[in-house]
């Protein structure tokens, strides 16, 4: 791997919402996005006029020794293809960041309620911004069918998940 780095800032942590790494149900849980002190509260003037947020964040319960590139199985499920590690959607990549695009409920302040982020309780927040509808992908989105059938309960409710409620 390439030596070289680029030095990110943390603005903010998610506060509530998830824990325990789990890789479905993620749907129906409020979170905060609580900004850091150092941000001043009228960087997100005018970000109540947009329903989403895109929000990258850091997978910091993974470490350097997680990150797999070789081809896998998604999930170490055999009736998926082998895909090259930048083709998974989890912590076993390089960077160990991640995009989640939560609905914005209300800010109060720093805090930002957010419903359906999929970053446990204590992940650090580098970055979020205003979804603009412009600037999602353009045209039709394709995909293999493995995809669709390894997350039908991704979005399914927190409460849904066995042994959770």
């Amino acid at each position: 791997m390439s030596d070289e780095f680029i030095k990110v800032p943390v603005i903010g942590t998610v506060v509530a919402g998830h824990s325990g790494r789990l890789d479905d149900y993620k749907g129906g849980t409020t979170s905060i996005i609580r900004l850091n002190p150092d941000i001043p509260e009228n960087a997100v003037q005018g970000i109540t006029e947009f329903s989403h947020l895109q929000v990258t964040w850091f997978f910091h319960l993974g470490s350097d020794e997680d990150v797999e590139l070789p081809p896998r199985s998604p999930r170490d499920n055999p009736a998926w293809p082998a895909t090259g590690g930048l083709v998974h959607h989890n912590h076993r990549r390089p960077a160990r960041l991640a995009t989640s695009f939560p609905r914005l409920i209300s800010v109060d302040g720093r805090d930002l309620h957010v419903e359906d982020l999929d970053a446990d309780d204590g992940t650090p927040i580098v970055d979020l911004v205003a979804v603009f509808q412009e600037m999602l992908p353009r045209g039709p989105v394709t995909q293999p069918p493995w995809p669709t059938e390894m997350l039908k309960n991704y979005w399914s409710p927190a409460c849904e998940r066995p042994t959770y409620c």
